[in-house]
């Protein structure tokens, strides 16, 4: 029987591990994180996500969706090592949590279903991974599914992510009578009661002898073809021992020429044990990542070694807003912080001091009095830091590369139920752009509406829950206004408009005769040719203001216009009852009615959509985007990826997040940017309402 709980301990960073949790979304990805705190003794009860009682998933949004949403950290002890955990999310709605947790993390174990293999979530947390260079393993969960085939899920895994798997565990039974695996290092069985929760070691069951020795061959032979030591030993011996193996596949998860893997059942709790002791073996310590890199003072590149004798050197990857305190989430990778220091913010050159160290439970905290390289902590005291923020000694600055941000695809329009509210909310936003940087608010000039974004629906659906139930402030939602604009297609010239005006005392008076016509150019330009002073200067730049006022609203739908040149091409004067006010109704009244008479044009604006997919969704996508008006204008092909260019109006683009995602099973992304304005075909103009 094995056991394996242990305090914490005073460790340099060799002892240390920074992994992350990742996978799609209900691959069992917390409750793996619930059973490796239960098998540490972190804590003594097991929590279940379906009772919303695990622990990092604390959060009532969390609890009553039955998914997570915010990366969690937590600590425990395994082996005389500390492991620093993150359980990230799985729904590709919060796909920038899993980035920032990705910059700071040394290795993670990536969960797959049984069932299912490689979802699409999975791959796509697979390929931040690639970018940010971060080993490791995977854990074939749920073994005790219905149609759970270890076999199946490794072969996906090869195909759909083009890596090598090295599966060093055999299941023992199939389905509901999953027991245990058997050890293809050590040549053992690993069998879990259920009346127990922890495993019997024993001889490798008789009826998988054959089929195990099978399995260690061929894993033999495939660490041989990667490996140059273990092909040595291998041509030499025809064999290869625990030893070279443990080594072998330790660099290979290093270089990421190699994938190990181990299967096992969260929920049941078996297999958590050698998936920790799997940790140890094969995923990076601080000390086994290369020196960090960043820009000193002087723009110069610098490295600091993750050795507590460096300058501090940390980066802050989370803020959040707690009940204690803002707590700002640090990776420290150079140095020691300890409790009171001041530290720099190294691009602002603002110092700060550090109230409280905090070692991380998920919603609980153990407070410590210093933190060393290596280190994943929380701090109090911070006010002015950000994700992506550096922060280190004052004497010795290096500002290190923030995560990338995604660029939010979904927006909606938000405010107040009340307008005392309005200031509420105001800040409520504010603070939720801070603690999540992929969401982005702004306020739009023309309508004045403020316009939340984010990564898709339940992102945004997310958010504004938390605004009502965090900061209580009841808000409305409702579909962003397009910035519909009103052009002229044919003008007309020589329109006369005279103002007069007499009411008592000083009258006013003023005579215009105008030209319009259209331009090319979304733009409005104003001359005047008259001649003889018949118009002086300043009543014509009276005029062109008038202008400018006419142009808030065109005669189709209220909307403003553009693309237009009018000239003032004659006029008159009165002695005393002409004035710039005067002419500068003139003007305004002069255009608007110009507008009536011209024959004008609805325009939208357009965005220019770049979609990327698997190749296999290209017709459904290429479908969709005929759909909403788009026109292609590009498309290319690329290891089984599609790109596609199209134009599309904005108004269609409300809700293709989630489309999209629909179908291509949640592996299509795309990006937008502002591509001009072009004419609205008359079987739409003629359903949008007026302004």
């Amino acid at each position: 029987m094995r056991a394996n709980r242990q305090p914490f301990i005073t460790t340099s960073p060799t002892a240390v591990r920074n992994l992350g949790i990742l996978a799609h979304v209900d691959a069992g990805k917390t409750t793996i994180t619930e059973r490796i705190l239960f098998a540490t003794g972190a804590i003594h009860k097991r929590g279940e996500v379906h009772h919303g009682t695990t622990v990092t998933d604390f959060d009532a949004q969390e609890r009553d969706r039955g998914i997570t949403i915010f990366a969690a950290a937590v600590s425990c002890a395994w082996g005389g090592h500390r492991v620093n955990l993150i359980d990230t999310p799985g729904h590709v709605d919060f796909s920038d949590e899993v980035e920032r947790s990705l910059r700071v993390l040394d290795g993670a174990v990536t969960v797959f279903d049984a069932v299912a293999g490689v979802e699409p979530q999975s791959e796509t947390v697979w390929r931040q991974a690639d970018r940010h260079g971060v080993p490791r393993i995977a854990f074939v969960n749920k073994l005790d599914r219905a149609g759970a085939d270890l076999d199946t899920a490794v072969a996906s895994i090869r195909a759909r992510l083009g890596v090598v798997p090295l599966v060093v565990q055999l299941p023992i039974g199939a389905e509901d009578s999953f027991s245990g695996v058997v050890d293809l290092l050590r040549m053992r069985s690993l069998n879990w009661r259920p009346d127990a929760d922890t495993y019997l070691e024993g001889p490798v069951p008789e009826a998988l002898r054959e089929e195990a020795a099978r399995r260690r061959r061929l894993l033999e032979e495939t660490v041989a073809e990667l490996h140059a030591d273990a092909l040595e030993e291998f041509c030499s011996a025809s064999a290869l021992t625990e030893r070279t193996l443990v080594r072998s596949l330790r660099e290979l998860t290093l270089r990421g020429d190699g994938v190990v893997v181990l299967c096992g059942s969260a929920y049941r709790n078996r297999g958590i044990e050698p998936l920790l002791d799997a940790v140890l073996a094969y995923l990076p310590s601080p000390a086994d990542m290369p020196a960090v890199r960043g820009l000193a003072a002087d723009g110069a590149e610098q490295e600091r070694a993750p050795d507590p004798a460096e300058p501090f050197t940390a980066l802050a990857f989370k803020v959040t807003a707690t009940a204690t305190g803002r707590l700002t989430y640090l990776r420290v990778y150079a140095g020691t912080l300890r409790k009171g220091a001041t530290v720099l913010d190294a691009a602002t050159g603002r110092t700060e001091r550090v109230g409280r160290i905090l070692r991380v439970q998920a919603d609980r905290h153990e407070e410590r009095e210093e933190a060393v390289a290596g280190d994943i902590v929380a701090v109090i005291g911070l006010k002015a830091a950000r994700a992506g923020t550096t922060l280190c000694a004052p004497g010795a600055p290096l500002v290190l590369e923030p995560p990338s941000v995604a660029e939010p695809v979904v927006s909606v329009a938000v405010e107040a139920r009340r307008s005392i509210d309005t200031g509420r909310l105001s800040a409520a936003l504010a603070r939720l752009a801070e603690e999540d940087p992929s969401l982005v608010v702004r306020s739009d000039p023309e309508s004045g509406q403020t316009v939340l974004s984010g990564m898709g629906e339940l992102h945004l659906e997310v958010a504004v829950e938390k605004i009502r139930s965090g900061h209580g402030v009841e808000v409305v939602v409702g579909r962003p206004q397009v910035s519909y604009r009103e052009t002229v297609v044919r003008g007309v010239r020589g329109l006369v408009h005279r103002h007069v005006k007499q009411d008592g005392g000083a009258g006013q008076f003023a005579h215009v005769v105008l030209d319009v016509e259209p331009l090319e150019e979304p733009c409005f330009e104003f001359r005047s040719t008259v001649v003889g002073g018949r118009v002086p200067q300043e009543y014509a730049r009276a005029v062109e203001a008038g202008c400018r006022d006419a142009l808030a609203e065109g005669p189709l739908g209220g909307f403003p216009v553009t693309g237009l040149r009018v000239t003032l091409t004659d006029g008159a004067t009165h002695s005393k009852d002409s004035s710039e006010m005067a002419f500068r109704a003139a003007g305004r009244f002069g255009l608007r009615e110009a507008l009536r008479l011209s024959t004008m044009e609805l325009l939208e604006p357009l965005v220019e959509v770049t979609v990327t997919v698997p190749e296999d969704g290209v017709g459904g996508v290429l479908g969709d985007l005929a759909a909403r008006r788009g026109r292609v204008s590009g498309s290319t092909a690329e290891a089984g990826t599609a790109v596609i260019t199209a134009a599309v109006p904005l108004a269609e683009l409300f809700g293709y997040a989630s489309r999209l995602r629909g179908r291509t099973q949640g592996r299509g992304t795309f990006t937008t940017r502002a591509a001009g304005l072009a004419p609205v075909p008359a079987s739409v103009a003629g359903a949008l309402p007026a302004r």
